[in-house]
């Protein structure tokens, strides 16, 4: 057992104590953050006199040299170690000697989790904010090339109003820039340096925090010692911004799982993104769809426990928290698998958009249209929505689309229709007209991509 105390106990710790303690399965991940926190923190030693720059140089040839060894396969980590940091600060001075053991000088276990926690996160917002963007970058390109492509939108998985393909997408994008607008709220609070909070309440020796901070690229040291251990806020707020991102993959993938059933026939999944029955030759599922919805739960349920582990904790530092990691891990790994393979498979999705356009017609979404026509030759939209419901049911009836009920019919209900109220229920009329921001038709659709344009180029920048 390798561990960093132990002077003030008479005996052993029982086998199974320690391992129920250890931490090194998991947290041997956070070994890259722990050599650069540990590095900045031996050249604040060295700045403030603690240590000789003799001491200094080879501390940081020894903390580079475990890193490289450990990629490259000639080290190993095992659980003769308690966790990650009791495994550097041995290998270290088994290598260099004595000065390795002035590694932890002004430091204590609380503020190095912390430190290496807070710099393996911050790198992970940065990875899982570029895959939004990528995903961004792909619906922006459906947008720009379905502004003419027609279909039913839903209310109650009812059909409602023509819609086009480009505005359902866009109502998407603007999901995943709220997500990446939260990635980088939570990033830009969560950017303070917990090292030299130590155990809890600071530490005798003259440490410049600043400079610390400053090597690691944070904007300054954490305000408050006890606080800066036991602050876990961020990656609660992490857990929250990724249940939401998959909440928002969730929902599409329902859309698309609907969209390529034989029910619906919009889109096709490719292959690649498919598999098959073991007993149903003919069929082809959308297992990725389903596993990104399946998985949401997963990540829902890390916020769920972290939240739960947190909420009697007393200040300062708790083992509690050792708890944070796992599920963090997890959501992580979870999230950025989903946004991966679901972008691919976006990316790859064949639409059928004379199925979506017939669907359209046949589901009566320009219904709200021909009551519009009604109340713009003076009938109060009351009376219009009963005359344009008579009409459904005479369709029904017959087994036809408003387009296709002739004139007579209409004018048998109500003697204000004319001719013209063809082209009021026209598809690309009905879209047209509702020429504003809030409910795009084609002129007001350019409008909003080229916004979206915009702002992806500022982002990119």
């Amino acid at each position: 057992m390798a561990q960093l105390w132990g002077g003030r106990f008479t005996k052993e710790t029982d086998q199974m104590v320690y391992d129920f303690n250890a931490s090194i399965a998991f947290d041997q991940r956070l070994l890259e953050q722990d050599i650069k926190g540990s590095i900045a923190h031996v050249m604040m030693l060295e700045k403030v006199g603690i240590l000789s720059e003799e001491e200094k140089d080879a501390m940081i040839d020894g903390l580079n040299g475990i890193l490289e060894d450990v990629k490259d396969g000639k080290l190993s980590i095992s659980s003769e170690y308690e966790d990650i940091h009791s495994f550097v600060e041995a290998v270290l001075t088994d290598r260099i000697g004595e000065a390795g053991k002035k590694l932890h000088t002004g430091r204590s276990r609380n503020d190095q989790v912390a430190l290496d926690m807070k710099l393996y996160t911050r790198d992970e917002i940065d990875t899982l904010d570029q895959m939004v963007i990528d995903l961004m970058h792909v619906l922006l390109e459906m947008m720009e090339a379905h502004t003419k492509t027609y279909m039913p939108g839903f209310t109650h998985l009812q059909k409602a109003q023509p819609v086009t393909l480009a505005h359902h997408l866009g109502a998407c994008f603007e999901m995943f820039k709220r997500d990446h607008e939260r990635l980088k709220d939570i990033r830009k609070r969560m950017n303070t340096c917990p090292l030299g909070s130590g155990a809890l309440a600071g530490t005798t020796y003259p440490l410049d925090r600043e400079y610390t901070a400053s090597l690691l690229g944070f904007d300054s040291p954490s305000l408050n010692s006890m606080d800066g251990v036991s602050d876990r806020d961020y990656l609660i707020e992490l857990l929250d911004a990724l249940s939401i991102i998959m909440m928002h993959l969730s929902r599409f993938c329902e859309e698309i799982i609907l969209w390529n059933s034989n029910e619906y026939q919009f889109v096709e999944i490719d292959d690649a993104y498919s598999t098959g029955s073991s007993i149903m030759p003919q069929k082809k599922n959308p297992d990725i769809a389903e596993l990104v919805r399946g998985k949401t739960g997963r990540v829902y349920g890390s916020l769920m426990s972290l939240l739960t582990t947190m909420k009697g904790l007393p200040l300062a530092y708790d083992k509690d928290m050792q708890e944070d990691k796992e599920g963090v891990f997890d959501a992580i790994d979870t999230t950025k698998d989903c946004l991966v393979l679901f972008t691919q498979m976006l990316s790859t999705l064949t639409f059928h958009s004379d199925r979506m356009q017939e669907s359209a017609k046949e589901g009566f979404t320009n219904a709200t249209d021909a009551a519009d026509y009604l109340v713009s030759r003076g009938v109060p939209f009351r009376d219009a929505h009963e005359i344009v419901g008579e009409l459904v049911l005479k369709c029904l009836e017959l087994g036809i689309a408003l387009d296709d009920l002739p004139l007579e019919e209409y004018k048998k209900i109500s003697p204000v229709f004319e001719e013209d109220i063809y082209d009021a229920i026209s598809m690309e009329n009905c879209i047209d007209r509702r020429n504003t921001i809030g409910a795009p038709g084609t002129e007001a659709m350019e409008d909003i991509i080229d916004r979206a344009q915009k702002y992806m180029a500022h982002i990119d920048r």
